[in-house]
């Protein structure tokens, strides 16, 4: 049989209500109050408080303080007036059993559409989730396909080039070909004209002035060096002057590199090439190629364009096993945790990927905008947005003309807000 608290007090201004109600040696929460528009009930077994108020009043923004042995009640009414009771006095039992009913079916049919609302925003939420993820893998194929395309330009241009160079090479032994046969025919004409000039001069010798030779040279110098033609020298040979600069495998030029962060980037990658941390002895059925980690990455890159997440998981795990400081492997299990729904996992294989990722140096940026952003991904899926938020502010640090990540991240940023507000 419960015990009706009958010891409090109350006091009114024309728009608000204050009611105190003392506690006698028990502990209330916010689950033991129900209040509705005209109806308040206060239920701390074995006490009981119950109160069919004298006017409606606004329960939304309506509040109740409980601490300090008490329940402190401010209660905002409808409409501006004074009560002349807290209470509805002089009602049957009828009408009070008519208001408590009426209470509890409206506090069942502002439930419902709660939790009706509550579901629509997290479909709301997933449909939101899924386009994300959508977007992202739009975008990274976008990318490839970019790739490809500044892939072939480039190996046109070499082509182009190289059919250039033979041409060049081409015309150049055409020309030095023709500069040697016009040299020819230079010597052929001028030994010609040397014999013409030996016939000439016995001729001469039997006319009346004849000429005496001058002792130490021949009779007909004289004639042959005026005879003598001048050559000019054959046409300069073309030739191509290679210059080879030094070989960098990143992208930035030295002047703008961190060259200690990327030497300790290139040291850990080539260290993680070379370590096989699984015990081989529980792999022997594998065959040879399978136990080689590039070659399982692989096969699990060809399962998930397929869609075949699971035998991709597989793939990735086992080349997890052979070889764990390969960042790429966790980056893409992650990615089909994404797909399977394994939020929790997909947030550790992508922590554990960032962990891998250091230092952060040009060559790596493109996987720490990824595993920020699937990380990101999952927080959202398991709607802890501000989590979320910020590996989407982290992604956009590392790439902040990513336009489809800064979208992303305001689209959480309204929903963070719209949240705050409905608590």
């Amino acid at each position: 049989m419960p015990v009706l608290l009958r010891d409090y007090s109350w006091r009114q201004t024309g728009s608000v209500v204050y009611l105190s109600l003392p506690l006698r040696g028990v502990r209330a929460s916010p689950a033991n109050i129900f209040c509705t528009e005209q109806y308040l009930k206060v239920s701390i077994p074995p006490f009981l408080f119950e109160a069919f108020l004298y006017a409606p009043i606004d329960e939304t923004n309506s509040t109740a303080k409980i601490g300090n042995g008490m329940i402190f009640f401010t209660l905002y009414k409808k409409e501006v007036a004074t009560w002349d009771s807290l209470t509805l006095a002089n009602a049957s039992k009828e009408e009070l059993q008519y208001l408590r009913q009426n209470a509890v079916l409206k506090a069942h049919e502002k439930a419902k559409e709660e939790t009706k609302a509550k579901k629509v925003t997290k479909q709301e939420h997933k449909k939101y989730a899924l386009e994300a993820t959508m977007k992202l893998e739009e975008a990274e194929r976008k990318r490839i396909e970019d790739l490809k395309e500044k892939e072939r330009q480039k190996v046109t241009k070499e082509l182009e080039l190289w059919r250039k160079q033979q041409k060049d090479a081409e015309k150049q032994k055409r020309i030095q070909k023709e500069g040697e046969l016009h040299q020819e025919a230079e010597q052929l004409k001028e030994k010609k004209k040397e014999k013409m000039n030996k016939a000439s001069i016995p001729q001469e010798g039997t006319s009346k002035t004849r000429l005496r030779p001058t002792k130490g040279h021949d009779s007909y110098s004289i004639f042959s060096e005026n005879l003598k033609e001048e050559q000019l020298p054959a046409p300069r040979s073309a030739a191509t002057i290679k210059i080879n600069f030094t070989s960098r495998v990143f992208p930035t030029p030295l002047r703008e590199s961190c060259v200690a962060e990327e030497e300790e980037w290139l040291r850990k990658q080539a260290e993680a090439r070379r370590t096989v941390s699984a015990d081989l002895s529980e792999l022997e059925d594998l065959k040879e190629e399978e136990k080689n980690p590039d070659w399982l990455k692989d096969k699990g890159n060809k399962m998930f364009a397929t869609g075949n997440y699971l035998a991709a998981v597989n793939a990735y795990t086992l080349a997890v096993q052979l070889n764990k400081k390969l960042p790429l492997l966790y980056l893409n299990r992650a990615a089909c945790h994404l797909k399977l729904r394994n939020f929790h996992k997909a947030i550790e294989d992508s922590s554990k990927a960032l962990e891998l990722l250091t230092p952060p140096v040009p060559d790596n940026e493109n996987a720490r905008v990824k595993a920020h952003v699937r990380r990101g991904t999952a927080f959202c899926q398991l709607e802890l947005y501000t989590e979320g938020l910020q590996d989407y502010e982290a992604a956009l640090k590392i790439d902040p003309k990513n336009k489809t990540i800064e979208k992303d991240a305001e689209k959480i940023r309204h929903l963070i807000q719209g949240t705050t507000e409905e608590s």
